[in-house]
């Protein structure tokens, strides 16, 4: 009799975990199960709706570096299938990748629909049979009356039931605990799912009226924490954005929750000095340009608006030249170019995307094959399970390798 393996998620993951499997064994009857009446959602509205599949990056070792958590289990896992098969896998089937200046690949279109519509196209020639609206309720785990088999009945919220041989679990990421219980019933561990990949909440910013300015680097510090990261930031109407945010939020994710997304960020705008070498540097330019008004000749090839802005912070008068800056104000020019101290008070999803960092505990899982080391014949993948990538194709990497593995290793057995 012909295998049947019940792929439960409509996302990224799961598709890929579907496809693979009856890639891999044309007997097996595949059956993909989507709560909701849409089919990858995230991959539409990932990278603003043109999909970054990936990140070029083809060394397995240092791509698992970019994963809070999650990192050391996937570096093997990379091995078998990273990047470099990504792109392979989709080229194979007609989908040309190219890479941005920051690494992040996407489809040469720049939009998602070529990689929904190749995902559905490769999915319907393996036979995946795909149900749209059909959520499931709750796993029952059998053993089988003529082996030692496991067994597994679906019980969806339609009423209906499925039997299964092998069931992959690829629902995502879910930011309320109480959505992973029907995997807690049959033995699961879950660690506790907070946010992950969010902007910064500052109400009372000083420098709200620039929104949109960004920075090309700039280094973000949480006073108290040993936790920082540089990248390119952007100033929004209600905080802070741009991946060096992004990146720390994944970095912090509890540390974040633990503090109620209450704390101080310091801000270095000008990473590339040290305090010495910046006042050297005002120092030369002072005597270099005595007459110059300081607010109105910006430094450091920073945006006019920000460095007004920040001449502000330091309390220099509007009209003062170099030559009259009293040295009070020069040091609070340096702590406001190298530790501007904002109070930030909340967070915000970044676009129409979510990150959760939590899920089930992998300790419960072998990583190789992506199987339950609780239940067996049932498979994990994706981001419900606890691990997670700063924003750049990180996420979506992990969703294509852990399906992969999964589907790979169902069909297989």
């Amino acid at each position: 009799m012909a295998k049947t393996v019940v792929v439960i998620g409509g996302g990224a993951a799961g598709f890929f975990g579907a496809i693979a499997c009856a890639e891999a064994n044309a007997e097996t009857e595949v059956i993909l199960l989507e709560k909701t009446n849409k089919l990858l959602s995230k991959v539409r509205v990932s990278g603003g709706g043109r999909c970054n599949v990936t990140h070029q990056c083809y060394v397995p070792t240092t791509f698992s570096q970019h994963y809070p958590r999650g990192a050391k289990q996937l570096k093997e896992a990379f091995k078998t299938f990273g990047a470099t098969e990504t792109v392979a896998w989709f080229e194979q089937r007609g989908v040309q990748l190219k890479a941005e200046a920051d690494g992040r690949m996407f489809p040469v279109t720049d939009s998602s629909d070529t990689i929904i519509d190749c995902l559905l196209r490769e999915a319907n020639k393996a036979g995946v049979q795909i149900r749209k609206g059909a959520g499931v309720e709750r796993i029952e785990v059998l053993k089988s009356d003529s082996s030692n088999q496991q067994q597994f009945v679906l019980h969806l919220s339609n009423g209906n039931t499925i039997k299964a041989d092998k069931i992959l679990v690829s629902t995502g990421g879910n930011p309320k605990a109480q959505n992973y219980d029907w995997l807690r019933k049959i033995g699961h561990t879950i660690k506790e799912p907070v946010p992950s990949l969010f902007t910064f909440n500052v109400p009372a910013s000083p420098l709200k009226e620039l929104q949109g300015i960004s920075v090309p680097q700039a280094k973000v510090r949480v006073a108290g924490q040993k936790l920082e990261y540089e990248g390119p930031l952007l100033i929004t109407h209600w905080g802070y954005s741009g991946p060096a945010v992004l990146k720390l939020s994944a970095w912090g994710a509890r540390i974040f929750s633990d503090l109620n997304y209450s704390f101080t960020a310091l801000i270095n705008w000008i990473p590339e000095f040290t305090e010495e070498t910046l006042r050297e540097n005002l120092q030369n330019y002072r005597q270099a340009h005595p007459k110059k008004v300081v607010s109105t000749n910006p430094l450091f090839g920073l945006p006019q608006r920000l460095w007004k802005a920040l001449t502000a912070l330091a309390e220099v008068p509007t009209e003062t030249i170099w030559a009259e800056l009293p040295a009070k104000n020069t040091n609070k020019l340096v702590e406001a170019l190298l530790r501007a101290p904002f109070e930030v008070n909340g967070k915000t999803t970044f676009k129409e995307e979510f990150v959760t960092c939590g899920g089930i505990d992998l300790s419960q899982i072998n990583m190789r094959t992506m199987e339950s080391r609780v239940v067996p014949g049932l498979y994990f993948a994706g981001e419900v399970i606890d691990v997670d990538g700063i924003t750049g194709g990180f996420n979506f990497q992990a969703a294509w390798t852990t399906g992969y593995l999964a589907g790979r290793a169902m069909a297989a057995s």
